[in-house]
C-alpha cells in the first residue's frame, strides 16, 4: 500500500512561488472525477503548479489512485457519507464543523486555490476556502439542478466549470452562470484496443456463439443511469432481433434496494439466459471495446466518460437523446433515441446499418476534442486567470 506523501512544511512552502492547488475528495470509491483530476495534474507544468490531493481515508482507495502525487490528510474528516443517499440539509450542517479546521489547513499550507470536482467535497470545502481566503472552483459534473451549484456556488465559487452546456448553472438573478464555463472531461486519446480480439476474449468468457450481438452497459445500476430499462430493452430484443443477444452489465449497485430492483427485472421478465452482470472491471475501455454496442439509457446524464471511451475505441453508441449524451454525439456520430424507451433502443441496436462507418467518424471526433492536453490547457488559463 502506497502512503501518503507527507504534508507541506511550511518553511519550504515559503520558499516555492508555484501556484498551490488543493484538490480535496470525499468518501473513498474512484469515479470519473477522479480520473479526469489525475490526468489533469500529469499534465500541469510543475515548473508552475503544485496539486496536492486531500483525502478523507489515509491509505485508502483514492489514496492508492493518486499515489506518486504530493497527498495530505483531511483535517476536517467525519463520518463518511454512504454512497447514493440523499445529501440532506442536516447532512450539510453537519459538514460546518469541519469548516475551521479545514479553513486554518489550507492557511497554514498557503493554498492558492482549491479545486472541488464534486457535491460532497464542494459542500465541505467550499466556505472554508473562502474564509482562508484560497480561491474556489466549482467543477460540476452532475445535474445541473443539483442543491449546491444553484444555492451555494453563486456566492462561494470564484469560477464554475461544467462537463457540458447541459450541467451549466441555470440562468436567473441567483446563478453563477456568469462565472461558469463548459470544460469537457479528459481522456487519453492515444487509446487504441484490438476490438476483434477483445471480442473473442469475451466470446469466450461468455461462451456463446460468435454471431451473438453483444450490448454493453457501463456505469453505476443507480436510477438515472436506468438498468431497469436496459433490461427492458434486452426482454424486447429477444423478440425483434435476428441474431442471439445477450446484455452485459459492467458496473455495481451503489444501494442494496438497485441490486434487489435489478434481479426482480431480470427475473419478470424472463431474461436471465440474456443478461450477465459482469461487475466492475478494469480497463473499461477494453471491454467497452468488447461488445459491439454500447446502449447508454441513461436520462439527464451530464456527461458519460463510456461514451467518449467508446468513441475511441470505435464501438458503435446507442444512447437516449437527453442530458450530455445529445453534446457528445453531435454530428451524428452515435445513435439517439427517445428517452426511457425499451422499444426504441432495441430498434436502433439493430437497425443501424451504418454503425461501423458512424463509429469511425466518433473516434476521428473524439481524438480532436477530448484531449487531455487541451483539458488542462483551458484549465490552466483559469488557474492563471485566478492567481492572486
Amino acid at each position: 500500500m502506497n502512503a501518503p506523501s507527507p504534508t507541506l512544511q511550511p518553511a519550504v512552502a515559503a520558499q516555492d512561488d508555484r501556484l498551490r492547488i488543493c484538490f480535496p475528495f470525499s468518501g473513498d470509491s474512484i469515479g470519473g472525477s477522479h480520473i479526469s483530476v489525475r490526468g489533469l495534474m500529469e499534465h500541469l507544468d510543475p515548473a508552475l503548479y503544485r496539486p496536492v490531493v486531500v483525502t478523507e481515508v489515509p491509505g485508502g482507495m483514492i489514496a492508492n489512485f493518486f499515489a506518486g502525487h504530493e497527498q495530505m490528510d483531511d483535517p476536517g474528516a467525519q463520518r463518511l457519507f454512504v454512497p447514493g443517499e440523499a445529501f440532506t440539509a442536516r447532512k450539510f450542517a453537519r459538514t460546518l464543523t469541519g469548516v475551521l479546521p479545514r479553513a486554518r489547513f489550507l492557511r497554514r499550507n498557503r493554498i492558492d486555490i482549491v479545486h472541488v470536482n464534486d457535491g460532497r467535497s464542494s459542500a465541505n470545502w467550499a466556505l472554508a476556502a473562502r474564509l482562508a481566503g484560497a480561491k474556489l472552483i466549482w467543477h460540476h459534473r452532475g445535474d445541473p439542478g443539483a442543491l449546491g451549484l444553484r444555492l451555494l456556488a453563486p456566492a462561494l465559487a470564484h469560477r464554475v466549470l461544467a462537463v457540458s452546456s447541459f450541467a451549466l448553472p441555470p440562468a436567473g438573478l441567483w446563478s453563477a452562470r456568469k462565472r461558469a464555463s463548459v470544460v469537457h472531461s479528459p481522456f487519453d486519446t492515444t487509446l487504441e484496443v484490438d476490438r476483434s480480439k477483445a471480442r473473442e476474449a469475451l466470446i469466450r468468457e461468455l461462451g456463446v456463439p460468435h454471431d451473438t450481438l453483444l450490448l454493453g452497459y457501463f456505469g453505476a445500476f443507480v436510477p438515472r443511469k436506468r438498468p431497469l430499462l436496459f433490461v427492458d430493452m434486452i426482454a424486447r430484443m429477444g423478440e425483434i432481433s435476428p441474431r442471439p443477444v445477450m446484455g452485459l452489465m459492467f458496473g455495481q449497485a451503489r444501494v442494496p434496494a438497485m441490486d434487489i430492483a435489478l434481479r426482480k427485472r431480470i427475473a419478470a421478465t424472463g431474461v436471465e439466459d440474456r443478461v450477465k452482470l459482469m461487475g466492475y472491471r478494469t480497463p473499461g475501455p477494453f471491454w467497452i471495446a468488447a461488445c459491439d454496442r454500447l446502449v447508454v439509457p441513461a436520462v439527464g446524464e451530464p456527461f458519460g466518460r463510456t461514451l467518449v471511451e467508446a468513441m475511441l475505441v470505435g464501438t458503435p453508441i446507442v444512447a437516449a437523446r437527453s442530458g450530455g449524451n445529445v453534446e457528445a454525439l453531435e454530428g451524428g456520430i452515435g445513435l439517439l433515441v427517445e428517452p426511457d424507451d425499451a422499444d426504441a433502443l432495441a430498434r436502433a441496436c439493430i437497425e443501424g446499418s451504418d454503425a461501423d462507418a458512424m463509429a469511425l467518424r466518433a473516434q476521428v471526433n473524439a481524438r480532436a476534442r477530448f484531449s487531455e492536453a487541451a483539458h488542462c490547457a483551458q484549465v490552466s488559463a483559469i488557474y492563471k486567470a485566478l492567481r492572486p
